[in-house]
């Protein structure tokens, strides 16, 4: 007979798929995710890819998750899982540490061998008593097996079991099964016969967790009554595609994008060159240098012109920026940043390029850098790097990370009507009489815009030092320092353009938080703890790096203590104090390639607040 279930009322919970990386976890993840969204939840979702292409089937190095935070105030992926959902032994060693003490984990027991567990360099039989695991539930099923039960198809069977593993966490979290069957009818619309086996597979690992006789807890998670709207779950390479179609389709400008693949902004690529339909043009070049360079080109014929790379692509585009900056024409390179230097861990996320976005080019060369703080933002900051390029004749470098790029949550789609205008600063007629190539707004120092083909507007630009007032080549240097000012100077009025940089949380703390990014989620969880703890704090993060918003100065010396927590070794620190004078703040930092863990964070602050 049956026994009862213990049903958990919970308001969050963090589940974690995990399996080699052939084990299509991706998928079942992101399949939970979209349904759990379609609920009421918010979600936020954290893919985690091993470093190695096909490492060796069953190894430590070869683990690849997908993990997902749903309930109501969700900010990160959550630190530690409530249900673990382990393919083999490696995945549950890899993951150990990140478990609750009650945890659900589930294991393929077919997967969970002598040999298996060999592999995973297990030296006894029992892989939960010896990784100390003992209060943990487990659901250990057969999973192989019944896979092969279910269909007649032993290839697809074996290649199903992600799928049998996501009817089970369906059964596990209440989950109706029909929105699951339709995105798999979706993606497997033109194969009937996976579809059918995948269907199948799925029914039964839901109904294998409504029969099995066993005690563990299910979970009923509290929904939030959602804004009306469109909703869909976005991950951040695809917002930054749709950011920049957006602009373009504001501005009025065709969209060009000339770029080379590299981990992990390859998607961008992919997205917006699926984009025909609405006019964009995508070029996949031969390498980094030639990607830019086109963009370059289609920029001067009139393009909203973007390029999209990793941190080793910034630093090979870094003449062609200069370029831009010299020539003053709008560029918008996005950066998807990674673990370095080199090839580093290309999977894995950091917030390391900031000191190349700002300083990596030769001469005076300053560009506008703005920083994504979440997937969704990742459409706006887009828009806005856009806007900011188009209205002010510059290149704008847009710094997004591995987390955020890949990691997803739902995203309200909304109305480009609510968006600002972008005006891109074209000459006009009035300006043709002794028009020079460039003569510029002497209040705001941009040079004004003449694309190819406008009559009476015909010039040349390019990377050699030009006369302030006459356009063309000089050598004076004089000149040279008068343009180098202008424009460092056209970068700086910017901020006057900006919106205001806000607090969050105590206006009256005496210690303030600073993160800058795709860190937001974590710092904005843990200065939230901290305060309903009873302690003050402040907390303000900057998604503008250079130009800093104009009222920077005066929110940073407010506090008597200041800690700035990124993930590199201190770079925006040390920016914040060659801007802000006499702002010396404390630091904590992290570069291991993963997100922060939340109770690290709320740990160390607490104790700076109590020294």
């Amino acid at each position: 007979m049956k026994q009862d279930v213990m049903v958990k009322e919970v308001e969050h919970v963090v589940i974690r798929f995990s399996g080699d990386s052939g084990d299509g976890m991706q998928l079942a993840g992101s399949i939970f995710s979209n349904l759990s969204a379609e609920l009421g939840n918010e979600i936020i979702t954290f893919p985690d890819y091993p470093a190695e292409i096909r490492a060796p089937h069953g190894t430590l190095s070869g683990v690849s998750g997908f993990q997902v935070h749903l309930g109501k105030r969700i900010y990160t992926p959550g630190d530690k899982a409530d249900v673990l959902v382990a393919m083999n032994p490696a995945a549950l060693k890899v993951n150990a540490n990140f478990l609750k003490s009650d945890s659900v984990v589930i294991i393929d027991v077919d997967s969970f061998e002598k040999k298996d567990l060999e592999k995973a360099n297990f030296t006894s039989e029992n892989p939960f008593e010896e990784l100390g695991l003992s209060p943990i539930q487990v659901i250990a099923a057969p999973i192989t097996t019944l896979c092969k039960n279910a269909v007649d198809d032993q290839k697809q069977a074996t290649r199903g079991r992600n799928v049998f593993a996501l009817g089970l966490v369906c059964w596990l979290f209440n989950r109706p099964l029909g929105t699951a069957e339709h995105m798999l009818r979706a993606k497997f619309a033109k194969k009937p016969a996976v579809l059918d086996a995948n269907l199948t597979i799925l029914n039964a690992g839901y109904n294998y967790g409504s029969n099995i006789h066993a005690s563990v807890s299910t979970y009923r998670i509290e929904t939030l009554s959602a804004e009306k709207g469109f909703y869909t779950d976005v991950n951040g390479n695809k917002a930054t595609a749709y950011g920049l179609i957006a602009a373009a389709e504001k501005s009025g400008l065709q969209l060009f994008l000339g770029s080379y693949p590299i981990t992990p902004a390859t998607d961008i690529m992919q997205e917006l060159a699926a984009r025909k339909d609405l006019g964009v043009k995508v070029m996949q070049a031969e390498d980094e240098i030639a990607g830019i360079c086109s963009a370059i080109g289609a920029s001067f014929a009139g393009c909203l012109a973007a390029t999209s790379t990793s941190g080793p692509g910034l630093a090979l585009k870094s003449e062609a920026i200069g370029l831009a900056v010299i020539a003053e024409i709008p560029l918008v390179i996005v950066d998807v940043q990674r673990s370095g230097p080199s090839t580093g861990m290309p999977t894995k996320s950091e917030q390391t390029d900031l000191m190349q976005a700002l300083y990596g080019r030769n001469g005076e060369s300053p560009a506008v850098v703005i920083a994504a703080t979440s997937p969704t933002d990742c459409f706006d900051s887009a828009y806005w790097a856009s806007k900011i390029a188009l209205e002010h004749m510059t290149p704008v470098i847009l710094l997004t990370d591995g987390y955020i790029a890949n990691g997803s949550s739902a995203w309200k789609i909304p109305e480009l009507a609510d968006y600002p205008e972008i005006k891109p600063h074209y000459v006009t007629p009035d300006l043709q009489p002794g028009w020079t190539p460039y003569q510029r707004d002497e209040e705001t120092k941009v040079r004004y815009w003449a694309v190819p083909g406008m009559e009476g507007f015909a010039h040349r630009i390019g990377g050699l030092e030009k006369d302030y007032n006459t356009s063309v080549i000089s050598t004076d240097a004089a000149n040279h320092e008068l343009m180098t000012e202008t424009r460092q100077a056209k970068i700086d009025k910017i901020a006057g353009k900006l919106p205001l940089q806000e607090i969050i949380g105590d206006e009256d703390a005496d210690l303030i938080v600073i993160g800058w990014g795709g860190t937001y989620g974590h710092l904005c969880e843990a200065v939230e703890i901290i305060r309903k703890s009873g302690k003050k704090l402040a907390f303000t993060h900057f998604k503008y790096i250079n130009p800093l918003p104009r009222n920077a100065g005066e929110i940073l010396r407010k506090y008597k203590k200041a800690i700035v927590i990124e993930q590199n070794k201190g770079q925006f620190a040390n920016h914040l104090r060659s801007k802000v004078h006499g702002f010396n703040p404390y630091q904590f930092n992290r570069v291991k390639g993963q997100p922060f863990i939340v109770a690290r964070l709320v740990e160390e602050i607490t104790k700076l607040m109590e020294d």
